[in-house]
C-alpha cells in the first residue's frame, strides 16, 4: 500500500514542486531567497487547491547529471525541503535529477519526508545524459544503514525521457522493479514531461505488478481522468496544475481545484 496517511484516499493527487536552477546549475539566477520563495508559493497553491501530498525535485538544473549530484545541491534541496515540511503537514516526497536516487533518499531522511522516486533503480537505459544504470544495490544498502525502512522507493519503469538499450517485456522489467529491485511503488509515465500515458500500458503494469502499488506520473488532467483512475493508486500531477499547462511556470490554485474535483468524482 501506499503512505497510512492516504488510507482513506483512492487515488491520492501529489503535486509536483519544480525547484528553479538552484546554486551550481548554469541557469541559476544567483538568489536562493527567491528559489524558496517561489517554491512555498507553488507548494500552498496545491496544498490549498486540495492535494494530498508533494513532491519536490530539482526540475531547473538541466542539463541534468546522470548519477551523483554536486555536494551544494543536496545541501540546496535539503533546506527547501525541510522548509516545505515545517510549513505544510502533507507528505512530501523528494526527486534528485536525473537518477541520483541515494541523495534523495539522504534528503529525505534529513528534512523528514515520505519517499523517493527513483527514474531507473534497475536495467540500464540511455538518455540526453548518456547511459543510466540502476541503483538499488546501492540505495537499498543505504536505506538499511540509516534505518530508513518507512521511506518509500517509488520506482520508475520505462521512464519518460529515455530508451531501452534493448526490447525487453514491460511486465519483465515491473517485476524486476518489485522482486529484484525491491520497489515499493512503480510509476508509469509517457514519453515526455507532461505527456499523456497510454491505458493499455497502465494496464499492463498494474497486472504486472501484482498488488504493489501503481502510480501515474505524467500526462494527468482533469478531462481524461475516467479511464485512468481505476488502474492507478495514485497520480503525480505536474505541468497540468501549472498556468498555461506549462512546467516551468507557477501554480495556478484553479487549475489544482479543478483536477482534485475531478479525482472526488471518479473515487466515489
Amino acid at each position: 500500500m501506499l503512505l497510512p496517511e492516504w488510507s482513506e484516499r483512492r487515488s491520492p493527487v501529489i503535486g509536483m514542486l519544480h525547484a528553479m536552477a538552484l546554486p551550481g546549475a548554469p541557469t541559476y539566477g544567483g538568489d536562493l531567497a527567491r528559489v524558496r520563495k517561489a517554491l512555498l508559493a507553488d507548494a500552498e497553491a496545491l496544498v490549498a487547491g486540495g492535494v494530498d501530498g508533494l513532491m519536490l525535485e530539482n526540475f531547473g538544473d538541466s542539463p541534468f547529471y546522470p548519477d551523483r549530484v554536486p555536494a551544494m545541491t543536496v545541501a540546496a534541496l535539503t533546506a527547501l525541503a525541510t522548509e516545505v515540511r515545517r510549513c505544510f503537514p502533507v507528505p512530501l516526497g523528494i526527486n534528485v535529477l536525473r537518477n541520483d536516487g541515494r541523495s534523495a533518499l539522504a534528503v529525505a531522511v534529513a528534512c523528514g519526508a515520505s519517499f523517493i522516486r527513483v527514474n531507473i533503480l534497475c536495467g540500464a537505459r540511455v538518455a540526453d545524459q548518456g547511459l543510466l544504470q540502476g541503483i538499488a544495490h546501492e540505495l537499498l544498502r543505504d536505506r538499511a544503514s540509516l534505518q530508513a525502512r518507512g521511506i518509500q522507493i517509488w520506482a520508475d519503469v520505462d521512464v519518460k525521457h529515455s530508451a531501452a538499450l534493448a526490447a525487453r517485456s514491460l511486465r519483465d522489467e515491473v517485476r524486476d522493479l518489485i522482486e529484484r529491485g525491491m520497489a515499493d511503488a512503480v510509476i508509469v509515465s509517457g514519453a515526455a514531461t507532461g505527456s499523456p500515458i497510454d491505458l493499455e500500458t497502465l494496464r499492463t503494469v498494474r497486472d504486472a505488478a501484482r498488488g504493489t502499488p501503481v502510480l501515474i506520473g505524467s500526462g494527468v488532467m482533469a478531462e481524461s481522468l475516467g479511464p485512468l483512475v481505476p488502474f492507478a493508486e495514485g497520480l503525480i500531477v505536474g505541468s497540468s496544475l501549472k498556468r498555461e499547462g506549462l512546467a516551468k511556470n507557477s501554480v495556478d490554485i484553479d487549475r489544482v481545484r479543478s483536477l482534485v474535483a475531478a479525482v472526488h468524482r471518479q473515487s466515489d
